[in-house]
């Protein structure tokens, strides 16, 4: 294994440590954020739009098939690393009956080196086996229809509206969740109620905002060492330090 894969995988491992340690109550940092205010949350809202007009996500896709398995693997796992596995799974299994039919050994072949591999291909092969089934082999393109396919939460599902088709959807993830609660736009517990928190204090532009944050907290308002000097968003930064998931 590469050194830059072994540092990858344990950024994921740490960070998804601290995700659910904090949504299982283990520890509470951020007990002393404010809530942002109405006039915050529009200025924080305008910034985000202003810094990321065109933000999109950074997994590499061709259609919506693609989308959709490169959301599920990117689970727990970097967009980067994702990006490198998925070119050899495409070319393997370009289709949903071609990946509906594999063979469970192989697929884990193809993924092995992305974080819960084995349960990722196991829900790969259901999910194509029931888009094949129940969806005449083309993936369907609506949330309720999504979270009935294996491995596919609501996360997924919002995410894949999010880009394929501009939903005004909000998605939340580690980034998304850290982000919201140093900003002070979420006291939530859970990554679905602070999904709640956000889609009603933002109401629109919900797409264009999830990725807008995620890139935010990916590349500047990072758990470990954020860089805040820098930051546009400062003046209306609730927790700089304590908050690291």
């Amino acid at each position: 294994m590469s050194k830059s894969f072994i540092n990858d995988l344990l950024l994921e491992i740490f960070a998804t440590i601290l995700y659910h340690f904090h949504l299982k109550g283990s520890f509470n940092p951020m007990a002393r954020v404010k809530k942002a205010t109405k006039e915050e949350i529009e200025a924080i809202k305008a910034l985000f739009l202003e810094h990321y007009p065109d933000s999109v996500t950074e997994l590499d896709y061709r259609n919506l098939y693609e989308l959709l398995i490169a959301v599920m693997l990117s689970a727990q796992c970097t967009d980067k690393r994702v990006n490198l596995i998925t070119p050899a799974l495409f070319e393997a299994y370009p289709d949903p009956v071609s990946l509906a039919n594999a063979d469970l050994e192989e697929v884990k072949s193809y993924i092995n080196t992305c974080s819960f591999f084995n349960n990722k291909a196991q829900n790969l092969i259901k999910m194509a086996q029931s888009v094949v089934e129940n969806y005449g082999g083309k993936v369907p393109l609506e949330r309720d229809e999504l979270v009935k396919l294996a491995g596919v939460g609501q996360k997924t599902a919002n995410v894949v509206m999010i880009e394929y088709t501009g939903a005004n959807l909000m998605a939340v993830d580690t980034h998304v969740f850290r982000v919201a609660h140093r900003l002070g736009l979420s006291q939530a517990k859970t990554a679905l109620k602070t999904e709640e928190d956000l889609t009603k204090i933002f109401k629109t532009n919900l797409h264009q905002l999830h990725q807008a944050m995620v890139l935010f907290g990916r590349y500047r308002c990072k758990a470990l060492k954020p860089e805040c000097e820098t930051c546009f968003m400062v003046p209306y930064c609730k927790s700089k330090v304590s908050f690291k998931v």
